[in-house]
């Protein structure tokens, strides 16, 4: 995958001063603040930054914390992995593989069959509707 490297300007004029701090700076949006973070509507939510597919509606639960949570990506590879230590713990920061964007953490507490829960800033994320199957006459 060929990766998205912009300067700090270039994410400036594409990015919300909001999705900048998480998916640049590694922020984190308040929860139940996020547009998406109850939805239950079919389509694909795609990175903010790169639009690279990341995560699934089939694969979205609400585990109550306020953010959108899944228990899979979309593919292994759309996302990669490193540890977060800080904030008093040690968490395992989940990122975009395209455009090295923090999209937020995966803890071990989520649901079968993977037992995971990614738990993401809807701020990191932009939702494209299922498309409806129009009606042929």
């Amino acid at each position: 995958m060929e990766k998205l490297s912009l300067s700090d300007k270039e994410w400036a004029k594409r990015l919300t001063p909001e999705e900048r701090a998480v998916l640049r700076d590694k922020k984190s949006e308040q929860p139940y603040t996020g547009e998406s973070w109850k939805s239950e509507e079919a389509g694909t939510y795609l990175c903010v930054g790169c639009k690279l597919p990341l995560f699934s509606s089939q694969a979205k639960y609400n585990p109550g914390t306020g953010w959108p949570s899944f228990w899979q990506p979309i593919d292994d590879k759309a996302i990669y992995y490193k540890d977060d230590v800080g904030f008093f713990a040690k968490r395992v920061e989940v990122l975009c593989s395209k455009c090295d964007g923090h999209l937020g953490h995966v803890f071990n507490d989520g649901p079968d069959p993977t037992k995971k829960r990614y738990s993401i800033n809807a701020s990191a994320l932009k939702f494209v509707p299922e498309k409806k199957n129009a009606k042929k006459n």
